[in-house]
């Protein structure tokens, strides 16, 4: 059974009506089949209501969820032949960040992306999604390698922030996302992110300096999490979904602020609800974008990563 959010409720509640009206047809051999198709006509305008027009928290809701596909997930439906490959070459091999080699519409492909547990074993393992040095380090590794070998670099981001304990700090936690953020503004091959879920902090930006940027639909992407920044502003964890409306965190926001190039639409509800359509979508948008960068040299390319992030952001003098 998939789990629900609190403003699905009155969804539901109405596909609950709707099945006890089916199974009184069924059992009492009476046609109550004009009241089911008016209330799948109710059905279907309720749900375009309120997964057409999510509030800031609700997105963040959704971006959270428990069975909103992961790396693997669209690891599976998007790409064939893929190999994974393990460790820094350093200290470990980070479970919270998976890497490797696929082909994507006949050609060879890396990638790599944040990848959280399906269940409470699992996240332990993989740490909730948020890497140690060792995970970007990792990354970087896997980068380098496609450059070498002329791959483009499809990175899926999807954590709450870099592991934030003691052993992670140890090991050089800001050190490793600092290199990421250099080395990937050079790479010589196409660079292509996709946010699907949480972008939190630096642990996502790790992966996300890339030549195009996009979003999931009910996905977000923010400097810190709403429960830090309303610690921080409020002192007061409780005010997180004040702070993420101020923090303008959304697909939405993003695309208006040009520091993502484009949304990628979710199937309604979001993309937990079909996996393997999600991916669908997602499948057209990389194909347009590999396309595009393909087209370019390898100094046209890192010139194009520049500019990109030049222009984020506004300011006078």
């Amino acid at each position: 059974m998939k789990k629900t959010m609190s403003f699905e409720e009155p969804i539901i509640k109405l596909r609950e009506k709707i099945q006890e009206l089916k199974e009184f047809t069924e059992t009492n051999e009476v046609d109550l089949s004009d009241e089911i198709r008016n209330l799948n006509d109710r059905l279907v305008k309720l749900e375009n209501d309120i997964y057409g027009n999510m509030e800031t928290w609700e997105r963040v809701q959704v971006a959270r969820h428990p069975e909103r596909p992961t790396t693997y997930d669209y690891i599976g439906e998007l790409f064939e032949d893929f190999i994974e490959l393990h460790g820094d070459r350093a200290f470990g091999d980070d479970a919270a960040i998976v890497g490797g080699i696929g082909s994507f519409e006949g050609k060879p492909v890396t990638i790599i992306g944040h990848q959280r547990g399906k269940d409470t074993k699992e996240n332990v393992k993989r740490t909730f999604g948020m890497p140690h040095p060792e995970g970007y380090r990792k990354a970087l590794r896997l980068m380098k390698q496609a450059e070498k070998f002329g791959r483009p670099v499809i990175c899926m981001i999807d954590t709450k922030g870099a592991y934030p304990g003691r052993a992670a700090e140890e090991r050089g936690q800001s050190e490793a996302i600092a290199r990421n953020l250099v080395e990937m503004a050079s790479l010589t091959v196409p660079v292509i992110s996709i946010v699907i879920g949480e972008g939190g902090s630096g642990g996502a930006l790790a992966l996300g300096v890339a030549n195009r940027i996009y979003m999931l639909e009910h996905s977000t992407y923010s400097v810190i999490s709403p429960e830090g920044a309303a610690s921080i502003l409020w002192k007061d964890a409780a005010y997180a979904k004040e702070a993420a409306e101020a923090m303008k965190i959304t697909a939405p926001d993003l695309l208006k602020m040009e520091i993502i190039d484009a949304i990628i639409p979710e199937v309604l509800g979001g993309g937990h609800r079909n996996p393997k359509q999600q991916a669908e979508n997602m499948k057209t948008i990389l194909m347009n974008a590999l396309q595009e960068l393909g087209k370019l040299d390898a100094d046209e390319l890192v010139q194009d990563r520049y500019d990109k992030f030049r222009k984020v952001g506004v300011f006078t003098e």
